[in-house]
C-alpha cells in the first residue's frame, strides 16, 4: 500500500564477534612466539660469536661447541616444528652458528659437516660457510704472522676450493641472497692471495743461494 510504513531493518552485524576474538588471541599468541624465537635468536647468536672468539684464541673447550650445536639443531626444529613463519628471525643466528662450527672443523683439520649433520637449513648453513671464508682468512694471516708459510698455503687453497663451492649457487636473491656473499669471498680471496704471494717471494728471497746470499741475481 502507498500509505505503508517501511520495515525496519536489522542493523548491519558485522564480523561475529567469536571470531574477532578467536583472530586477537592468535595475534597475541604469535606476537608472543615471536619475541621468544627473536630472544632465542640473539642468545644463540652472541654464543657463536663468543665461540668463535674463542677459537681464534685457542680457548674454546670442546664441550661448548657440542653444546652450540644441540642448541642450533633445537632451534632449528622447534622452528620448523611450531614457528615456521617466524624462521626469518632466526636466519642470521643459524648463520653464525654454522660459521662458527665450521671454522672449529677448520681449524681440527676435520671434514666440514654438512646442513643435514648439523640439523640446520640449507640456506643459514650456506650462508655461514659464505662467511666462512674470512674466518678463513684471519687464520692464514696469523698463520703468514709467525712465519708459517705452509701452513698458510693451505688455508689459502681451502678458502679458493669454499669459494669455487659457493660459486655453484645462483638461486633467487628472494629464495637465497647468496651474490654478497660470493662477492665478498671473491674480494677476500684475491688479497689473501696476494698476501702468501708476497709472502713466498720473501721466502725465497731469504733461501741460502738467494740475493741476500750472495747468490745470482
Amino acid at each position: 500500500m502507498s500509505g505503508s510504513r517501511p520495515t525496519a531493518r536489522s542493523p548491519p552485524e558485522g564480523l561475529p564477534e567469536r571470531v574477532l576474538g578467536e583472530i586477537e588471541a592468535h595475534l597475541r599468541e604469535r606476537e608472543l612466539r615471536r619475541e621468544g624465537v627473536y630472544d632465542r635468536a640473539r642468545r644463540l647468536r652472541r654464543r657463536a660469536q663468543q665461540l668463535m672468539r674463542r677459537l681464534h684464541e685457542g680457548s674454546a673447550p670442546a664441550p661448548e661447541l657440542l653444546e652450540l650445536r644441540r642448541e642450533a639443531s633445537g632451534f632449528a626444529h622447534d622452528l620448523a616444528s611450531h614457528s615456521p613463519e617466524e624462521s626469518h628471525l632466526a636466519h642470521d643466528a643459524l648463520q653464525e652458528c654454522a660459521e662458527a662450527i665450521l671454522l672449529e672443523a677448520v681449524i681440527r683439520g676435520a671434514p666440514l659437516p654438512g646442513p643435514a649433520e648439523l640439523g640446520l637449513p640449507a640456506e643459514p648453513y650456506l650462508l655461514g660457510a659464505g662467511d666462512l671464508v674470512g674466518e678463513i682468512r684471519r687464520l692464514t694471516l696469523r698463520s703468514l704472522a709467525d712465519d708459517r708459510l705452509e701452513e698458510a698455503e693451505g688455508r689459502l687453497a681451502l678458502m679458493e676450493k669454499i669459494y669455487h663451492d659457493l660459486m655453484r649457487f645462483d638461486a633467487p636473491r628472494s629464495i637465497l641472497s647468496m651474490k654478497p656473499k660470493q662477492d665478498a669471498a671473491r674480494a677476500l680471496l684475491e688479497r689473501t692471495r696476494g698476501e702468501v704471494t708476497m709472502a713466498q717471494v720473501l721466502a725465497r728471497a731469504h733461501l741460502p743461494g738467494g740475493p741476500r746470499d750472495g747468490g745470482a741475481a
